[in-house]
This record gives C-alpha cells, structure tokens and sequence, in this order.
C-alpha cells in the first residue's frame, strides 16, 4: 500500500517561510527515511500563510536534500503557466534528479481572481482549455517532437509522469479519457470523492502511460500516541479551515482546548463537512478509521497532510502514519493470500 505526503508548507504564527522551507526538507528527509512513496508540494498564491507560490524552486530545494524519495507538484496550476514553461523547469528538474520528479497539474488558479489576473496579465479572461493544454505538455515531453519548431530543453524524451489533480468529477472525465492517473483532493473537498473515482474507474481508458485506473486519495491525518492528544493537536486544523470558511484566513496557529470559543456552530457544522476525509486519533483508531476508508474508495495510494503546529509533533505524525500504513498494507496482503 503506497502512502505519501502534501506538504502545504504551512507558515506558522512566529516564525517565517525560511523556517517553512527548512523544516519541509526536514520533512522530506524523514519520509524518505519512513518508505514514503512520494511528497508534493502546491501552488498557492497570495496567502501569508502559505509559502509554496513556486513549486518548481521548492521541488528542487527537496529533491536535491534527499535521494530516492519522489518528489512534485500537487499541483501546479496549469492555467496560470505557458505549457511550455513548465515543460523545460519539470524537465530541468528531471534532468538533475532522474526518475525522481511528478508532475501533478490542477485546473484552479489557487488563488483569488484579483491575484489570478495579476499572474496571467493580458491571458486573463480568456478561455482556458485544461485538455488541450495537458495535450501539449506531453508533446513537449515527447521524443517526436525534436523535429518541431518549439521544443522544450531540457524536457523533450523524458518520461515525467503526469497526474491530473481534483476536486470534482469534472476532473475525473478527464483523468478518465487522457488515460492518467488520478489524485483527489479529498483534504478539503471530499463531498464529491466517491463519485468522482467511480467516474474515473468507469470511463478509463488505457493509454501509453497508464493500462489501468490509479487513484490517489488526499487526505487530512493529524496522529499521536493517544486519541486525545491528535484531538487536541487538530484544533489548528480546524482554525486553518474556519479561516477559510470566513475568509479571515492567519497563519498556521497553535492548538487551542477549546474551539467552541472560536466558531460558531453553524460554522462548525460547514467546517467538519469540508474535514469528512480528515483521520484524527492514535494508532488504534487510525488504522480502524483508514482502514475503512481505503476499503471502501480502493485506493491505489494515500496522500497524508498534516496541519500541525509543532514540526516535532508533525514528523511524529507521519512516523505514526507509517506504521499505520504498514499494518494495513500487510493485513491486505495477508487476506489477498488467503483467498
């Protein structure tokens, strides 16, 4: 059972993204360290709160600190960018760390539409054509295109594996027709999650990358060595999301005792429908609780992120989360075995 990390490069009240950036590779290195498949940073603009505007530059941060783990975009906006822009820095980041780099594409701007205008210029405003632009992505990844009179350097004839990121079912059609695997972004939109992956499952069709469905499901997982301590360490989750229920958003906050003080509970009735496919708790209740959830959507992979306040409570998260995963994954092998 594959597992990963999103990391959101949180920026937390005291401190600065170059804190951020030093413990995302304090992050990177110890999944690694844990047998994460993966980890991906996202794009997001305009947010105090949120240090990753240029995946690109972090990918490469992460990558060059570490060794096997993959490391990408979850996502990068493909609106916001020429194809070709994004073509020649994937590929100058898969030509310094090969087989090493994914590139996850979503559709939304990440951003508000004041800040989206300032980022696409005279672009704005004009239609976009998410296919079409994923269409020539691959191009420029492709070998055959070494006789075109625009080629991507570096980037043309490397395999850079291309995953369609969402968080609707419009998404899943075109993961589903492209052929390429497909990440939900059930963290914060999960209503949509079960419909969406039947969608893809259904209209799937094999294609040069991929012959069968892959799912990644993106989820929220807030671990500790007892229930009560992931309750308490969820709180700054819990605030992340009111900010943006209210928009009143802050930067990462420390656990409070007692939310109640903090919303009220209209807001917080919203704000646990956004959390549905959020995974709080200790080992115990952890592996009941994913295990359910991974039976249920069969997910090829989990995407963990983890909105914590403490670094050091983090990576004991994710080092919970680990053997969390383990033990699912071998109680699956266990039953495929047995039938």
């Amino acid at each position: 059972m594959a597992f990963s990390v999103l990391d959101l490069a949180a920026v937390a009240q005291g401190h600065t993204p170059t804190d951020t950036f030093r413990n995302s590779l304090s992050l990177a290195q110890h999944a690694e360290k844990l047998g994460y498949t993966r980890l991906w940073v996202a794009e997001h603009h305009n947010m105090a709160g949120v240090a990753s505007s240029a995946p690109p530059v972090l990918i490469g941060y992460l990558a060059g600190g570490t060794s096997t783990l993959r490391v990408g975009s979850g996502g990068i906006m493909l609106p916001n960018h020429a194809p070709l822009v994004v073509a020649e820095q994937l590929g100058t980041l898969a030509s310094l760390y090969p087989g090493r780099i994914d590139l996850g594409l979503g559709r939304a701007p990440g951003t508000d539409q004041t800040t989206a205008r300032a980022i696409r210029g005279a672009r704005f405003g004009q239609e976009q054509d998410f296919g079409r632009d994923i269409k020539q992505l691959q191009t420029y990844f492709s070998a055959a295109n070494s006789t075109s009179s625009v080629r991507a350097i570096p980037g043309e004839g490397l395999e850079i594996p291309i995953y369609i990121l969402g968080s609707s079912t419009d998404s899943a059609y075109l993961a589903a027709a492209m052929g390429l695997p497909y990440a939900f972004a059930s963290h914060f939109a999960p209503g949509q999650l079960l419909a969406a992956l039947n969608i893809y499952r259904q209209n799937f069709r094999p294609s040069a990358a991929l012959a069968a469905p892959y799912v990644i499901a993106c989820v929220n997982v807030i671990a500790a060595d007892t229930d009560e301590e992931a309750n308490y360490l969820s709180t700054t989750l819990k605030q992340m999301m009111l900010g943006v229920v209210t928009g009143q958003r802050q930067l990462m906050q420390p656990p409070v005792a007692d939310m109640s003080q903090l919303w009220a509970p209209d807001v917080e009735q919203y704000v646990m429908q956004m959390l549905a496919a959020s995974f709080i708790g200790g080992p115990t209740t952890l592996k009941d609780d994913l295990g359910s959830f991974l039976a249920l959507t069969q997910a090829n992979e989990l995407m963990a992120t983890s909105h914590i306040y403490s670094h050091e409570a983090r990576l004991h998260s994710y080092k919970l989360l680990a053997g969390v995963m383990r033990e699912i994954g071998q109680e699956r092998a266990v039953g495929e075995l047995a039938m």
